[in-house]
C-alpha cells in the first residue's frame, strides 16, 4: 500500500523510536510513584514515543503470575473484550463487554491514522459488543459454570451500581436505571434514562464509570477529557475532566471535582469513608511525565487539568497558560507511575488476604507512549489510617512475555463475597481469580 509522504516519514519516525524501546529511563524505577514523585523537565518532541505492546492474548494453560502465597485461576472466558466488572448482593458478577462506540471521534487526520494503528496493535481496535454478561459459580469451585447475557443492546456500556432494587448503568452517552430482582439472570424490560453525560461527535475518553453514596441517594459518575491537554477547544470539554454528582431522582448533575484528565475507578476507603479515584494522566511530556495516580476526590476540589500537573505544575502546551488557575490545583495523593494507563480500582475488604486489608488494588492497562513499558499488571498498595504508604506492590503479573509482547491487560478489578480477587483481562478476554494459595 503506498502511503503519503507525511504518513510515511511519521512510520520511520515512530520505528525509529519504538527500536529504542531497550533504553532506560532517566530516573531509577519507582521514582515516580508514592506520596512524593520525582517529576523531571518535561520532553516535548515533534513525534512522541509510540510503543504499544503487540496483543497476542493467551496460549493454552499459560497463566499470569500471582504473588508469594497466591493462586490464580481462570473464572471465565470466551468473552469479548471484558472491561469491567461489579458483584450483585447474591455473589453474581456482571461483566461490561465494551469498546469504544464507532461515533466516538477522538483524534482525526494523521494523529487519527497513527491512533488507529496504536489501538490496532494494543488489540483495542474492536467493535463494542455493548452488552453486559452475568456469571455464576454456583458450586464456589472458584469457576463461573454458568454464563449468560444480563442485558444488552447498551451504548458502549462501562460502570454498573445496585442500589436498592435498581441498577444503574453508564452507558458512554448517558446515565441509564432498570429494575432488577435478586437472582434474575436477565432485564429484558427498556431501562430508563437518569440523565444524558457528556459525549457527542468528539467522545475521546468514552468509559464512564459510576458509583454510589453510602445512603444511595447521590451517584458519582466519571467523565474523561475530550483531549490530550485542550487541543481540542475547552468549549469540547464542559462537565468533562471531571467526576459529577448526579441526583438519580431528577437527572440533575453538578461538577463534584475536576482538573482531572481521564478518571476511571472509584472507591470508598473502607478506614476514611472517603471517596477515591485512578486518574490517567497527560501523554507526549517525556517517558517519566506525567505520572497516573489516585487521590481523595471532595467536593470542590480541582486538580490542574490542562492547566497544570501534579500540583501547581504549568503545562508548557496550554495556551494562553492559566498561573491564576494552576495555583489553586492540588497535588494529587499517590503516583501510580507513568503512563501506566491505570484503571481499576478497589479496597480490600475481606479476611481471606490479611496482607491487603483496606489497601487498594489497582488494575494497570499499560503504557504506549514510553520507551520502558510501564503497567501491564495489578498491584497493591498498601494503606494505613486511610492513607497510602509504601510502594506498589506486584499482585498480579505476566501479562508481557520476555519479548515484550501483551498477553492480556488488565482493567476492572473486584474483590468479591469469598476475598478472592476478580480481574478483567481486555485482551485475554478472560476474568481471573486470584485467591490465597492452598496449602
Amino acid at each position: 500500500m503506498f502511503l503519503p509522504l507525511s504518513k510515511r516519514l511519521l512510520v520511520l519516525a515512530v520505528i525509529s523510536i519504538t527500536a529504542g524501546c531497550s533504553q532506560q529511563s532517566a530516573l531509577p524505577a519507582g521514582t515516580d510513584t508514592g506520596a512524593s514523585p520525582q517529576l523531571p523537565e518535561p520532553e516535548m518532541s515533534l513525534v512522541p514515543t509510540v510503543n504499544p505492546a503487540k496483543a497476542i492474548g493467551w496460549s493454552e494453560g499459560r497463566l499470569p503470575l500471582p504473588a508469594e502465597g497466591l493462586s490464580v485461576q481462570v473464572y471465565a472466558q470466551g468473552l469479548d473484550h471484558p472491561r469491567w466488572l461489579y458483584e450483585l448482593p447474591n455473589g453474581d458478577v456482571l461483566v461490561a463487554e465494551s469498546n469504544a462506540p464507532a461515533d466516538s471521534g477522538g483524534f482525526s487526520g494523521l494523529k487519527g491514522w497513527v491512533a488507529g494503528l496504536i489501538m490496532k496493535r494494543a488489540g483495542a481496535a474492536t467493535s463494542s459488543a455493548d452488552r453486559i454478561t452475568l456469571l455464576r459459580d454456583s458450586d464456589n469451585d472458584g469457576v463461573a459454570d454458568f454464563q449468560t447475557v444480563f442485558l444488552d443492546q447498551l451504548h458502549s456500556p462501562f460502570g454498573m451500581v445496585l442500589v436498592g432494587n435498581e441498577l444503574y448503568v453508564a452507558n458512554t452517552d448517558a446515565l441509564m436505571r432498570f429494575p432488577y430482582r435478586q437472582g434474575q439472570t436477565e432485564i429484558t424490560v427498556e431501562g430508563s434514562k437518569v440523565t444524558d453525560l457528556p459525549a457527542g461527535e468528539l467522545n475521546h475518553h468514552w468509559t464512564k464509570n459510576v458509583i454510589a453514596s453510602q445512603d444511595g441517594t447521590r451517584l458519582y459518575v466519571t467523565v474523561g477529557s475530550n483531549s490530550n491537554v485542550g487541543e481540542n477547544g475547552l468549549d469540547n470539554e464542559v462537565d468533562r475532566a471531571a467526576v459529577l454528582e448526579v441526583n438519580p431522582q431528577t437527572g440533575e448533575y453538578r461538577v463534584f471535582a475536576s482538573g482531572l484528565r481521564n478518571p476511571v475507578g472509584l472507591a470508598w476507603q473502607p478506614q476514611s469513608g472517603e471517596l477515591w479515584t485512578t486518574v490517567n494522566e497527560r501523554d507526549e511530556l517525556g517517558d517519566l511525565l506525567v505520572p497516573d495516580y489516585m487521590t481523595v476526590v471532595s467536593d470542590g476540589d480541582f486538580y490542574g487539568w490542562p492547566f497544570s500537573y501534579f500540583g501547581d505544575n504549568p503545562d508548557p502546551r496550554v495556551q494562553p497558560p492559566r498561573p491564576d488557575l494552576a495555583a489553586t490545583a492540588l497535588v494529587p495523593d499517590y503516583a501510580l507511575g507513568a503512563h501506566t494507563a491505570s484503571l481499576g480500582l478497589a479496597f480490600y475488604n475481606h479476611d481471606q488476604l490479611p496482607q491487603y486489608r483496606n489497601g487498594a488494588l489497582i488494575g494497570q492497562h499499560g503504557s504506549w507512549n514510553r520507551r520502558d513499558r510501564s503497567g501491564y499488571k495489578v498491584v497493591h498498595v498498601p494503606f494505613n489510617d486511610g492513607e497510602p504508604v509504601d510502594q506498589p506492590e506486584d499482585v498480579l503479573s505476566g501479562f508481557l512475555t520476555d519479548d515484550g509482547e501483551a498477553l492480556g491487560r488488565p482493567v476492572g478489578v473486584i474483590v468479591d463475597q469469598s476475598g478472592a480477587i476478580l480481574v478483567a483481562d481486555d485482551v485475554g478476554n478472560i476474568i481471573w481469580r486470584v485467591a490465597a494459595q492452598q496449602q
